[in-house]
């Protein structure tokens, strides 16, 4: 049974166990999968002050928190306990592309010639971390939730707004990947 859970599942398991959790949480709470929206909660249960945008009744929406903590302890465990130490394997093309553009470390989900502590002050380091922090967060708040609520959520409700936004969010990972992560990997 271990062996079983420590494989990679396949897209229509995982995927239909994801999207599962919408009527689940629809039924059981009438609640929205999202998780952006947990750091707000967050904040307004620890941020003291006169915040209009922290001043609400955040402890209808504490069991995001719970939902935001269970993920992050799944996380945890799995690879912790779960992982599987091979390392992954990338097709040839793509790992003589990233070779090229000096990442040679392609057998862990996070090269560390970009993600080290080595690289954080470099100009490579600021750009991912930093601006690449900055603009996620931008970009979720901007688009009124993260690519799990509106791709899985929003979509399932039949929700217009959530629709452009998951339009605009492979836009953009399209043109990230093909126009300027070239660019960013030569720093």
């Amino acid at each position: 049974m271990l062996e079983a859970i420590k494989q990679p599942w396949p897209w229509y398991l995982a995927g239909a166990l994801i999207g599962l959790t919408v009527p689940y949480l629809l039924l059981v709470g009438n609640k929205s999968f999202g998780i952006s929206s947990s750091l707000r909660h967050l904040c307004a249960a620890c941020i003291p002050g006169d915040v209009k945008f922290f001043k609400y009744d955040w402890k209808k929406e504490a069991w995001n928190l719970f939902f935001v903590g269970g993920i992050a302890l799944g996380a945890l465990i799995a690879a912790r306990y779960l992982s599987d130490p091979n390392p992954i394997v990338l097709a040839d093309s793509t790992a003589a592309y990233l070779a090229e553009k000096g990442i040679m470390d392609t057998g862990h989900l996070l090269p560390a010639e970009i993600f080290s502590w080595d690289q954080l002050f470099t100009l490579r380091g600021l750009t991912f971390f930093v601006l690449g922090g900055f603009l996620v967060g931008f970009g979720t708040r901007y688009a009124g939730g993260c690519t799990s609520g509106h791709a899985i959520m929003g979509l399932s409700s039949l929700q217009w707004p959530s629709l452009v936004a998951t339009v605009m969010f492979m836009i953009g990972g399209i043109v990230m990947t093909w126009f300027i992560l070239p660019h960013l990997l030569t720093l």
